[in-house]
C-alpha cells in the first residue's frame, strides 16, 4: 500500500519567485489527501500530474492566507469540471464563514457534496477514519487558531504461512489467525496457536505535519516515534528571537524536536524568503539531527512498511 509524501509549496507567508505558498499531498492506499491550501495550489497540482478529483480530504491547519488561499479557487475548478464525488474539508473555525461568503457573491453553487468538519484546534484528538488510517489533530502555537495533523496506519494482518495451516480450518478462522488469535474447540482448548502458522504483520507507518507554531517541546508524546515529521523551520537559528515574537519555529529547533521524539525522518519547510539558498538551514538541522531533508516543491517521500 502506497504512504508517500509530495510536496507542492514551501515558502512561508510573503510569495517568492521560485517557491510555492505550503501544501502538500499524502497518497495513502491510492488516496489523496490534501494538506494545506496555499495560493497556486491547483497550479502545482496539474504541475506534478495530480488529479484534484481524486482528493478526497482537505486539511486546512489554520487561517493565515499562506495556508488556505489556494482553496476557494481549488474547490470552483472541481465544480467546474462537474466533480461529484463528496469532499471532506477540515479546518478551524471561520473557514466555512469564509468560503460561504466567497460562494454566495460568486453565484457558485457547488455540484458535489462539501462535508465541512470544524476542528478544536487546542485538543489531540481524532478528526478522521476508515479501514486503513486515522488521523489525529496535533495542537500548534500561533497567532490564530492552527493545528498539525497526525496520520497513522491502523494495524495490518498477521500474513498466514499456507504450508503450516491444518487443512480443517475454516474460512472465519483464519480470519481470526490473521488479527492474531488462537483457534479453540468448545472447551477452550487450544487447536492452532496464531504464532505456529502466522508472521509478523508490516510495520504500521505514520505522518507527522506540524504547522506553523512556536517551538513546543510539549508535542513530544504525539510525535514519539513518527516515520516522518514535517515541522516548519521558517528561520535560522541566529533569528532564534525572531522566531519566537512571530510564534514560528527554527531550523534548529525543528531537528531538536525530532531529536527527542526519535522520529526517523525529519522534513523543514516554509522557508522566510530571506533565505535564497537554503542549504544553511539543511546544515543547521543536521548538524543536530542527520535524517533531515528540505521540504521543497517536487520532492517525493516515500514511507516503506
Amino acid at each position: 500500500m502506497d504512504f508517500e509524501l509530495r510536496i507542492l509549496g514551501s515558502s512561508s507567508a510573503t510569495p517568492s519567485a521560485n517557491r510555492h505558498h505550503t501544501a502538500q499531498v499524502l497518497t495513502i492506499d491510492n488516496q489523496y489527501h490534501l494538506i494545506d491550501c496555499g495560493e497556486g495550489t491547483q497550479m502545482q497540482l496539474m504541475q506534478y500530474k495530480i488529479k484534484h478529483q481524486r482528493i478526497c480530504n482537505i486539511y486546512i491547519s489554520h487561517l493565515h492566507g499562506d495556508h488556505y488561499f489556494g482553496l476557494p479557487g481549488l474547490l470552483s475548478t472541481m465544480h467546474l469540471q462537474g466533480r461529484q464525488s463528496p469532499l471532506h474539508l477540515f479546518g478551524p473555525p471561520g473557514l466555512c464563514e469564509i468560503l460561504s461568503l466567497q460562494f454566495r457573491y460568486s453565484g457558485t453553487n457547488l455540484c458535489f457534496p462539501l462535508i465541512f468538519h470544524e476542528l478544536e484546534t487546542t485538543l489531540h484528538k481524532k478528526i478522521f477514519e476508515n479501514k486503513q488510517m486515522t488521523v489525529h489533530t496535533i495542537p500548534m502555537e500561533h497567532r490564530v487558531p492552527c493545528c498539525g495533523f497526525l496520520f497513522r496506519e491502523k494495524q495490518k494482518s498477521r500474513p498466514l504461512i499456507k504450508e503450516k495451516l491444518p487443512s480443517f480450518l475454516t474460512p472465519p478462522q483464519l480470519v481470526r489467525l490473521k488479527w492474531g488469535e488462537d483457534i479453540t474447540d468448545e472447551q477452550g482448548h487450544v487447536l492452532v496457536y496464531n504464532k505456529d502458522v502466522t508472521m509478523e504483520p508490516k510495520r504500521s507507518r505514520s505522518y507527522a505535519y506540524c504547522s506553523d507554531s512556536r517551538y513546543k517541546p510539549s508535542l513530544l508524546p504525539y510525535l514519539h516515534r513518527v516515520d516522518l515529521l514535517y515541522h516548519e523551520a521558517t528561520f535560522a537559528d541566529d533569528l532564534r528571537e525572531r522566531a519566537e515574537y512571530t510564534f514560528h519555529s527554527t531550523a534548529r529547533q525543528a531537528a531538536e524536536l525530532a531529536t527527542a521524539a526519535q522520529v526517523r525522518y525529519l522534513l523543514i519547510g516554509h522557508f522566510s524568503v530571506r533565505y535564497k539558498d537554503l542549504t544553511p538551514l539543511l546544515h543547521e538541522a543536521r548538524a543536530v539531527f542527520a535524517r533531515t531533508d528540505l521540504a521543497t516543491e517536487g520532492s517525493i517521500f516515500s514511507i516503506t512498511a
